[in-house]
């Protein structure tokens, strides 16, 4: 028999991951119509900057809400189901978004986008972590980072070019073409052995390596794991997250999470045609946010192509330490702006190549790698709902930056915003140094062991 393909898990990766470039596109909405909104009343009322400011961030207050419910229906009806079931309230969201003739109706359709896309990125990155085999799980892995950034330059292409109704009509129909795909996908197999069917688990992962592929030793595998979980004392969930080496992995997980949201980069997404306006660069909104679309979309895919093999770890600090260095340059760029008018005039390719850079390295680092290690750092046994926990503190976290953003603006200038930006990229730098574990071809076990404070051997896989 053969060894298989890794061509069916990108396919089931990819068509999971599709559910984030729903979200992704939810995201990249806001910046393109702004102005249709707030100033052509495209939507036929008035729209205030303090409104917008609301449907902007309720996005993310919904998905807030929704990851530790998501949680639990996750281990209750599977993942795939879990994801396929999110389809009918996304349409929902969309309708009202699509009719809106108020401002309510327009909080109450990103609140739900928000929810749907927030359960999308707590399921959707477990799901790949399960499917994948050790020396892909990476890169699989960060299929969903990948297609966020695709959702958010979709958002920003219709958005540059076409008149409201088609943008939200062009967004809403993405839902439809994931559940026409993936409904054809397997479930996890370690869901499915988790629950004991034991002959769909081996079906599934027959399907997903390949119909002449060996499974023995990989199937041996998972059932062991599983039945060491059977044979854990069964305890509530709430006694299983206080276990030391759960709550190790949870800080881990979780302070990623915050300081991917707090370097700033949903604040540079929602405002990034703002920022350029502002820099008189003579280049437009728009034109400013489909160099930024296409800039993360490129250097996500580099970081998806390099992670399995220069690991989760380095490419942390790489990101962290350079994100300090562009969100400071545009510090420096928007204080001498604002103490010295006029010094800056020649320089409005500063803040443009810095933005650039930083979405660069963002991407490459605390874009996709928060998301991996959070599913890989867990057991099976809190692995969704400490999993929900992280998936909260991001969201969480990315309401308030996008909240915070314009007030900080407007009370300390955006050279001081910025510079905080920069404080909280050398503490996720250092903190990426010294605490963050290296997960790269590493098993379940050999994670669990090493948060226990045991060593594992190097591992050659790629």
């Amino acid at each position: 028999m053969s060894k298989g393909s890794v061509l069916p898990q990108y396919i089931a990766g990819l068509s999971a991951s599709f559910g984030a470039l729903c979200m992704g596109a939810s995201i990249g909405w806001s910046s393109p119509v702004e102005a249709m909104i707030t100033k052509s009343y495209d939507y036929g009322f008035p729209i205030t900057t303090s409104q917008f400011g609301w449907i902007s961030s309720l996005l993310t207050l919904g998905a807030t809400v929704i990851c530790i419910p998501i949680g639990f229906s996750i281990d209750w009806i599977g993942r795939r189901p879990t994801m396929l079931a999110l389809i009918p309230p996304y349409m929902v969201g969309w309708v009202l978004m699509i009719w809106a003739n108020n401002v309510a109706m327009l909080y109450c359709g990103r609140f739900i986008l928000g929810m749907c896309g927030g359960a999308f990125c707590v399921t959707a990155p477990m799901y790949c972590t399960e499917i994948s085999q050790t020396a892909v799980r990476g890169t699989i892995g960060a299929f969903f980072q990948l297609l966020i950034v695709s959702g958010v330059l979709y958002g920003y292409l219709v958005g540059a070019y076409l008149s409201l109704d088609l943008i939200n009509i062009l967004c809403a129909i993405l839902p439809l073409i994931f559940a026409i795909v993936h409904f054809f996908m397997p479930e996890s197999p370690v869901y499915l052995a988790i629950k004991g069917r034991n002959e769909d688990a081996a079906a599934a992962l027959q399907w997903l390596r390949g119909k002449n592929a060996n499974i023995d030793d990989e199937f041996k595998e998972i059932m062991e794991e599983t039945q060491r979980q059977n044979d854990l004392p069964k305890t509530n969930i709430l006694v299983a997250l206080r276990r030391p080496i759960v709550l190790k992995g949870l800080g881990i997980a979780v302070l990623l999470q915050v300081f991917q949201q707090w370097t700033g980069i949903n604040a540079v997404l929602f405002y990034s045609t703002s920022i350029f306006e502002d820099t008189g660069s003579g280049i437009t909104g728009t034109e400013a946010t489909l160099i930024i679309g296409v800039t993360q979309v490129v250097s996500t895919l580099i970081g998806v192509l390099i992670i399995d093999k220069a690991g989760r770890r380095i490419l942390l600090l790489i990101s962290g330490l350079l994100m300090a260095i562009t969100t400071a340059a545009m510090g420096v760029y928007f204080q001498l702006k604002e103490s010295n008018p006029g010094s800056m005039d020649n320089f409005g390719w500063l803040p443009i190549s810095s933005i650039c850079l930083f979405i660069v390295f963002f991407s490459i680092g605390f874009g996709p790698v928060p998301w991996l290690v959070n599913a890989e750092l867990f057991s099976e046994d809190v692995k969704s709902v400490a999993g929900s926990i992280a998936g909260t503190s991001n969201w969480l976290s990315a309401f308030m930056v996008t909240l915070l953003f314009p007030i900080l603006k407007e009370a300390i200038h955006a050279g001081p915003t910025f510079w905080i930006f920069t404080v909280i990229a050398v503490l996720s730098f250092f903190y990426s140094l010294f605490f963050v574990p290296e997960t790269k071809g590493k098993t379940i076990i050999e994670i669990q062991h090493m948060l226990s404070g045991g060593k594992v051997e190097k591992n050659n896989t790629t």
